[in-house]
């Protein structure tokens, strides 16, 4: 008599557990649903399955991303179909910060598109795990001349060469291939985080005006007993010049892959030795070409340790 009770109990129960079950399931699409972040392809999906523009900027300006934004990017969502405005949200989206607020800035991520603080970092090449390292401006704080006898017996048509000085004989970052990858990030790239009171490299100084690796010239530093300095100015009877000199300057190529974001790779292997990315030089105070003889540049150094 007492098992039809005892069935609908059962029944009950195992009610119970679906109902539980389906909860924890919706519970997990939705977490899975709000973790969702959107990339290039993702964008290209959703045009495909014929969602509308409208659909997809919506969720565009709804959504975390790490949008890949550079001219061939571009150029291949066109090609996939992406219309105009969806492809101008992308940007929009990338330029007011969005994947920089939703996402966590890291130091030493090696994923390009992941906001990082701004500054020059060097991809590890063969790192476990991979990793980026962030590069810390030098200050040389002293200059010395180099050619003077040579200046003074010509009667200055032999040139006298100004030189910065750093200390140390090495770098604290070092790649162990001839030719790194490097990422510069500017303030754009974090914009909505700098205004949060993000940590800013550029917002001062002659670097406040900075946004493009073209701005840098990549040098090598000569070694001595316990400092490292490179040429940064030249003087002689035909006049003075102060600057990386062009035939000192190393050549390097970049790529912009997100806003405020470059690529950066020397054009041909580096020998071993000790560099630089140089991007100002500020003279002293007083008479003559440099200012009696001070002067001071910032340089983001590393070395070559095959």
């Amino acid at each position: 008599m007492g098992m039809p009770g005892l069935f609908q109990g059962g029944v009950d129960m195992n009610r119970g557990i679906l109902s539980v079950g389906l909860c924890l399931a919706a519970c997990v699409a939705s977490v899975a649903a709000r973790a969702e972040t959107l990339n290039n392809d993702s964008v290209v999906a959703l045009v495909s399955a014929g969602l509308g523009d409208e659909a997809v900027i919506a969720k565009i300006k709804a959504s975390p991303a790490q949008y890949r934004l550079s001219t061939d990017d571009l150029i291949a969502l066109k090609k996939s179909g992406v219309s105009g405005p969806v492809i101008a949200a992308m940007i929009e989206a990338g330029s007011q910060g969005i994947t920089s607020s939703k996402a966590a800035m890291s130091a030493d991520s090696p994923d390009p598109l992941v906001p990082h603080p701004s500054g020059i970092y060097m991809l590890m090449d063969g790192a476990q795990p991979a990793r980026m390292a962030r590069i810390d401006p030098t200050i040389s704080n002293q200059s010395k001349t180099g050619g003077i006898l040579g200046y003074a017996f010509t009667g200055g048509i032999a040139s006298l060469s100004i030189k910065a000085v750093i200390p140390n004989v090495s770098a604290r970052v070092a790649a162990g291939r001839g030719r790194p990858v490097f990422y510069f990030y500017f303030d754009e790239a974090n914009r909505s985080l700098s205004q949060a009171g993000a940590p800013s490299l550029w917002l001062a100084g002659p670097a406040s005006a900075i946004t493009s690796p073209n701005e840098f010239s990549l040098v090598q530093f000569d070694v001595k007993k316990d400092r490292r300095e490179t040429r940064v100015g030249s003087m002689n009877l035909g006049g003075a010049k102060s600057g990386v000199m062009d035939k000192d300057r190393i050549a390097f190529d970049y790529e912009q892959v997100a806003p405020g974001v470059f690529k950066v790779m020397p054009r041909a292997d580096l020998q071993a030795g000790e560099y630089g990315f140089l991007y100002s030089v500020s003279t002293g105070s007083g008479p003559g070409m440099w200012g009696g003889g001070t002067g001071g540049a910032r340089i983001f150094d590393f070395a070559i340790r095959p």
